[in-house]
């Protein structure tokens, strides 16, 4: 006989949300390693004590929004109407059945109220956690930098005029030649000063992660992640301009700080390979596993034919003259021979350009260290070759997860302040999750190591033979 149901369905509901929610749902499984028992103390100099209305728990917002990136529901108004249909965020957020919810904007007022700067504590309170628990060691560390398109739309790009900018920012002495110099370049092929930019959010800037995709109003997130278990040590969000080899020694010391010791290698990839990186992570005493590029030939007498001598602080020429120091640039030094030297050279032809007496090499600060990391890729070992490998799917898989399951594929909001909190909402809910999980690992393994002795001794008794029994690493790693 076919069943049926009634439409109505009222029943009586006594006990507790948690009964409902399974135990290996992920917000029960980051309930049992999220303390925030020191969060009220910290946000409460932005509290008035005795006047005001009360306002929403300090703990309830945050797992609020915490539960929102574990589940990759970012937008408030979104995860609002999901937290009033779902047990679980209920439950993890501390709301009853019945209970109210906070309006969605208070989440907004929050963290408006709170600052970028106080979601990088509590990101940090993650990695001191997963540092405790010994899944964040600090001795491999995995640099990389990810674009985030920025909440624009393409009808609120712009374009940048010379014109413009002249007149927000008029010199203090008008010159007719230099204006009619920037009049030039905007109408020749120089577009630097012209290129688009959004009118809506002003901090993101134009960029794109490879010369066949078009320019995007993007951010650029720079990312610092341990080898052991994939935890995040530390993360800072720049416009999408911004150099990666800017901000990948920043990154290295502000890990540093968290973990309490410095890294004994760090890897990157092809886009950090700069003299001034390879200079600074040895002068800390790290190994950089940082693939060199081939220095480029674009001329027929190419600067590797130039021997930078460090001792004497010279440079000397194919042809065995010597150059020396002069001008300064940013990150190093133009070496000039003398005129009277390149008159009489064979190889003037080939070595000079056009309208120049004497030859003009920059030498970058750490290039001897340049030079070591490239003699040094030509000659990688199998370990080199690994950890690289390792930095690949480390670093890399991170921004994937990150981008495809919690939401940090587009900027949720407007503005770099907004940016950062997205950023560091998600890195501390990744990290929670490595945590749960490590820990969950960790209580399966006794019972593991129990079935499977138990397994040998029943062999043992039914067959008679002797078997070795395993070691608990063995059903760690089998876990």
């Amino acid at each position: 006989m076919l069943g049926r149901r009634g439409p109505e369905q009222l029943e009586f509901f006594a006990g507790s949300l948690r009964d409902l929610i399974p135990d290996d749902h992920v917000l029960v499984r980051v309930d049992r390693v999220l303390d925030l028992s020191w969060l009220c103390d910290a946000v409460a100099e932005l509290y008035c004590p005795d006047n005001g209305r009360p306002g929403i728990a300090p703990e309830a917002a945050l797992r609020l929004m915490l539960a929102g990136f574990l589940l990759g529901i970012v937008h408030d108004r979104r995860l609002l109407r999901e937290a009033s249909v779902n047990l679980a965020i209920r439950w993890f957020a501390g709301f009853g059945l019945t209970e109210g919810l906070p309006d969605h904007s208070s989440l907004t007022r929050i963290r408006q109220r709170w600052g970028a700067e106080r979601f990088r504590r509590i990101f940090a309170r993650t990695v001191e956690a997963c540092r405790e628990a010994g899944i964040a060691k600090g001795e491999v560390v995995h640099i990389d930098a990810t674009l985030i398109r920025a909440d624009v739309a393409w009808e609120s790009l712009g374009v940048r005029h010379a014109d413009a900018v002249l007149a927000q920012h008029p010199p203090p002495e008008p010159d007719p030649a230099q204006a009619a110099k920037l009049l030039a370049e905007r109408d020749g092929r120089q577009s630097g000063r012209h290129k688009k930019v959004c009118l809506t959010d002003t901090d993101a800037s134009m960029a794109t992660n490879a010369r066949n995709r078009r320019l995007e109003p993007c951010y650029k997130q720079h990312t610092a992640v341990d080898d052991a278990c994939g935890v995040v040590l530390d993360l800072e969000v720049t416009t999408g301009e911004a150099n990666e080899g800017d901000h990948l020694v920043e990154r290295v010391d502000a890990a540093t700080a968290l973990i309490g010791h410095v890294p004994a290698t760090v890897t990157a990839d092809q886009g950090y390979a700069y003299g001034k990186i390879y200079g600074a992570l040895e002068r800390r005493g790290i190994d950089p596993v940082i693939p060199a590029k081939k220095e480029p030939i674009r001329a027929k007498v190419p600067l590797r034919r130039f021997r930078y001598d460090a001792r004497h602080d010279l440079v000397k020429c194919p042809q065995g003259r010597t150059l020396r120091p002069q001008r300064r640039v940013e990150h190093g030094r133009f070496f000039y021979s003398r005129a009277a030297d390149c008159r009489r050279c064979p190889m003037r032809g080939d070595c000079l350009s056009k309208g120049r007496a004497n030859k003009a090499v920059v030498v970058s600060d750490d290039h001897p260290a340049l030079l070591r990391a490239r003699r040094r890729k030509d000659r990688w070992s199998e370990a080199d070759a690994r950890l690289y490998q390792r930095h690949r799917w480390r670093s890399e898989g991170f921004h994937g997860e990150a981008k495809a399951w919690h939401g940090l594929g587009r900027a949720v909001r407007r503005g770099l302040q907004n940016m950062r909190i997205q950023a560091f909402l998600t890195a501390a809910a990744i990290n929670l999750k490595r945590l749960a999980a490590a820990l969950l690992g960790s209580l399966i393994v006794p019972a593991c190591a129990i079935v499977d002795a138990w397994l040998v001794i029943t062999i043992e008794l039914v067959t008679g033979a002797s078997l070795e029994r395993a070691s608990p690493d063995h059903c760690r790693s089998a876990a």
